[in-house]
């Protein structure tokens, strides 16, 4: 990992402001963008193993959630990007707001209708909408100042973004999950061969369950986007330059080895943070026989550990290269996973798990049932054998938290008004959530394998996958220490 290079370099960046004086109240009122697709990025994920129980689906079906809502992200990118250089990034962002609440609002008649389909494009239309956001605040956040400091002023903003995805994940669990029937999947099918109008019964309150809360959030969305219309955000320099360029902007942008590498970079990036995240519960209830509430609780925990790995990690951007920490995060994440994949487990343990919180469980008062479970959870880790591999998974979330917002400071520095366009390179790159996790459900439904001194399952036979991003990712940290010469 190659520190920062010389005294020079570091008293210039000492004396400059990574947030100047007059764009404070602009960079607090952009950055809640960051906390608000992150609530969309989180409270979705544990929507895969919902839609896969209410709707009787295979797990490549109910992944396909995550291929509509980075789908929106891929399609919607470069409109995105040429609509802002066209216009500002404040009518980009308010764009974005508008099919972010059309897309939650959606989900209203999705329910009435039970059709799959619906709440997919559902998802589609929100993340056309986040596609915008991130393609107006990631770059506007990144102009809010000096270049030099560009890097650590993105890595403190997106800092707020899984304090969002925190909060999507207790609804998740809270508000949806543990308020789902509880009748299990050989239940349901039971029921779907014998009695089809009690099945229908339930999945009508269960789908109902999941669009409570996103009705909640269109609301929000909608006083957000009120909220941006009658701010006055400053343009950033460069900004007074509508006229396109497209055919020399894209030319210098693919002649640029370090940019198109970190679109790769990233797409791989994400690809991980949405298998890892969202197949925790899948791993949790495959390997270990948990609920699907406990198995929340362990996507909590990576979610906290992420969120204060974020902010440890924007301070040793102080000191460290990027590209030199990037490196070794990658190879920290693929250490992890690596245990993911080989510590066994048992599904004898989720019984002795669920014993401890019952053990600590409080029966009265919000307050003390809260306490209960959490003490309970906490001794459960402590004293339950075979969480190895699972406490494996959720600790690559502290490797992870750098990588987004580093991958998209390192490839955009120096760019210019080509980041305008480049920035939508870079959120098309969010497709590898699109793509990935469908690929890692179908090998979760297929049989377990044999790699000769052991029988892998094929739940952790699929975190192959995310082994092989970690690799990409890591190439990506030692040439942009190493080959592109970035150790500032």
């Amino acid at each position: 990992m190659a520190q920062t290079s010389s005294g020079s370099t570091a008293d210039s960046l000492s004396h400059k402001a990574v947030i100047p004086r007059d764009m404070i109240f602009s960079f607090i009122l952009v950055t809640t963008l960051f906390s608000l697709w992150g609530f969309a990025n989180d409270i979705t994920n544990p929507m895969v193993a919902a839609f896969k129980n209410i709707l009787l689906i295979s797990n490549f079906e109910s992944s396909l959630v995550q291929f509509a809502f980075y789908g929106g992200y891929c399609v919607m990118a470069f409109p995105a990007a040429l609509f802002i250089k066209r216009f500002s990034y404040k009518a980009g962002i308010l764009i974005g707001l508008a099919l972010y609440a059309a897309g939650c609002l959606m989900f209203i008649p999705s329910g009435w209708m039970m059709a799959f389909w619906a709440f997919l494009l559902s998802y589609f239309v929100m993340t056309c909408g986040l596609s915008f956001l991130e393609t107006s605040a990631n770059p506007y956040i990144l102009a809010m100042g000096s270049e030099e400091t560009s890097t650590q002023r993105l890595n403190f903003a997106q800092s707020f973004n899984p304090m969002g995805s925190l909060l999507g994940m207790l609804v998740a669990r809270n508000f949806i999950l543990a308020r789902l029937d509880s009748t299990d999947e050989a239940g349901r099918r039971a029921l779907r061969d014998t009695a089809p109008e009690q099945f229908n019964t339930i999945c009508q309150h269960d789908l109902s369950v999941i669009i409570k809360p996103y009705l909640m959030l269109g609301l929000v969305v909608l006083v957000a986007l009120v909220i941006f219309a009658i701010a006055r955000l400053p343009r950033s320099k460069g900004e007074e330059d509508t006229s396109l360029h497209l055919g020399a902007t894209l030319m210098r942008l693919f002649s640029n080895k370090k940019y198109i590498e970190g679109v790769i970079a990233q797409a791989f990036y994400v690809g991980v943070q949405i298998m890892c995240w969202t197949f925790i519960i899948q791993y949790a209830e495959n390997e270990l026989g948990m609920s699907k509430t406990n198995g929340q609780m362990f996507n909590m925990i990576a979610m906290v550990i992420f969120v204060s790995s974020r902010f440890i990690c924007t301070f040793l951007l102080k000191f460290f290269s990027p590209g030199g920490l990037l490196l070794s995060l990658s190879i920290g994440g693929l250490l992890l996973i690596i245990g993911t994949i080989f510590i066994p487990g048992s599904t004898q343990t989720g019984a002795q798990f669920q014993q401890y919180i019952d053990q600590y469980r409080q029966t009265e008062g919000i307050t003390a049932q809260l306490a209960g479970y959490i003490r309970g959870f906490y001794y459960g880790i402590l004293n339950v054998k075979g969480l190895g591999g699972l406490l494996s998974l959720v600790g690559v979330s502290a490797c992870m938290s750098l990588m987004f917002p580093t991958i998209y400071g390192i490839a955009l520095k120096g760019l210019g008004d080509d980041a305008k366009l480049g920035a939508a390179g870079l959120i098309m790159a969010i497709g590898g959530g699109c793509l990935m996790p469908p690929m890692q459900g179908w090998i979760m439904d297929q049989s377990a394998v044999n790699i000769g001194f052991m029988v892998l399952s094929s739940t952790r036979a699929s975190f192959v996958l995310p082994l092989i991003c970690f690799v990409v990712i890591a190439i990506y940290g030692f040439r942009t220490s190493n080959v592109h010469g970035h150790k500032y």
